[in-house]
């Protein structure tokens, strides 16, 4: 479906590691704080930010550019579009080895930037946070939920602004969970007894649940049990089985699915194939135009402990001029303003970084379901640690995953699935 392919480039929940979990002050010591002149941007500035966004997404931050150009004639934001983020994330990988021909800002995962960081290619932007010039005169005062905040650092240090950011919701079919006499799953517990109860009364002909991003669901599984994700997992240990087997015994009795080739449920769950999915939040407006006045959908916070924080951060280069890192942050903290972010949310979909969006009237009637349960979705946000190669294990997770449940799929057993799983999962944090 058209709505589904926009859906990809709105969630993008599968493909790249997303952030860090650190201390919210990080490690930049008050002295290097203090040691960073930050001039006034007195003069013409040009600064070029690498993008992935389409579409609504591109013409929404074209708009918001152009309104702060307009109040800073001094500045002008040269807006570089590289395609899809797996575009921008081989465009700055290769960059990378000619460091002058780098944008000043560029949207990204943290993990994309481990090496450019250890490399000493990014800017520290405690310094330019804490300026009461250029930004806020501390974390604090930025109004960024910290959690986000804690997943743009990279080794404690804050590299990088929280932008266009997604968790994911628990979507259902408001109309068949009426029908079924099933409430809304709070627990995964809860989600697995709802699934089953619904493709039983249905005669099969509904599938209870699934999950779009397999990478995030082990992930966030093992994470609600208590294990970080780290290369010290054991992908066969009794833990990581427990968490493989509560999707693979689902897809073998039917009443859990994957998105499969669609590569997102919102298609199946449009055409009333499954009654609920867990997927990003950011794709509620596809979901309604799908739906479209077919039965009445809801949005519920994920049925976990923990969620998963979604979307890119901005980050900029040490290659830029004094006053273009100065220009620079300024655009960026219009991005993240109030203001900004209720425009960007409300156009978008993506959730606010800005709190004070997220508690708004404002952003609450906004249409959509999502925002009436954001702030109990973004309770206990988690993000992948950044360290050397968990970019690929995660993403190596997707497709290791996908093999297990296509093995559960055709009624086998998954043991030597998992085997073989281990083996490349733990080939990917060794490469």
């Amino acid at each position: 479906m058209k709505f589904a392919r926009k859906l990809a480039v709105a969630g993008m929940t599968a493909l790249t590691v997303l952030g860090t979990v650190a201390c919210s002050n990080g490690n930049s010591s008050s002295k290097s704080s203090s040691s960073v002149k930050i001039p006034k941007v007195t003069k013409k500035t040009t600064v070029v930010f690498w993008n992935a966004m389409t579409g609504v997404q591109q013409s929404t931050l074209q708009s918001l550019t152009k309104e702060f150009e307009k109040k800073n004639p001094n500045i002008t934001i040269k807006l570089e579009n590289q395609g899809a983020y797996t575009d921008l994330q081989a465009k700055i990988n290769s960059t990378l080895q000619s460091p002058n021909n780098l944008p000043t800002i560029t949207q990204a995962y943290p993990g994309w930037l481990y090496n450019a960081a250890k490399n000493k290619m990014l800017v520290d932007l405690k310094p330019y946070i804490n300026d009461k010039n250029v930004g806020w005169g501390s974390a604090a005062k930025s109004d960024i939920k910290t959690s986000l905040l804690e997943g743009a650092q990279i080794d404690g240090t804050q590299y990088g602004i929280p932008f266009n950011k997604s968790v994911e919701t628990l979507t259902y079919n408001a109309d068949l969970l009426k029908k079924y006499g099933v409430k809304v799953p709070k627990t995964m517990a809860e989600l697995k007894k709802a699934a089953k109860t619904i493709y039983e009364k249905s005669n099969h002909k509904v599938v209870g649940a699934g999950f779009d991003s397999l990478s995030n669901y082990y992930t966030l599984g093992m994470k609600d049990a208590g294990i970080n994700f780290t290369s010290k997992i054991n992908f066969t240990g009794s833990t990581s089985k427990k968490v493989i087997n509560y999707y693979a015994d689902g897809v073998k009795a039917g009443y859990f699915r994957t998105a499969g080739s669609e590569h997102y449920l919102s298609g199946p769950f449009a055409n009333e194939k499954v009654a609920m999915y867990v997927g990003t939040s950011a794709g509620e407006g596809f979901v309604k135009k799908g739906v479209g006045t077919k039965f009445k959908y809801g949005v519920a916070a994920r049925p976990s402990t923990y969620n998963m924080q979604q979307g890119t951060d901005i980050y900029m280069f040490s290659k830029a001029s004094a006053m273009q890192k100065a220009a620079a942050f300024k655009y960026i903290k219009f991005l993240v303003s109030k203001s900004s972010q209720l425009t960007w949310a409300n156009k978008t979909g993506y959730v606010p970084v800005n709190t004070k969006v997220v508690n708004s009237a404002a952003y609450k009637n906004s249409g959509l379901k999502t925002p009436a349960i954001i702030a109990d979705a973004m309770k206990k946000l988690y993000s992948v640690p950044v360290a050397k190669n968990s970019n690929a294990a995660y993403s190596q997770l997707n497709s290791i995953m996908q093999t297990i449940l296509a093995s559960a799929a055709k009624k086998q057993n998954v043991n030597s699935q998992i085997t073989a799983g281990k083996a490349k999962f733990d080939a990917a944090w060794k490469q």
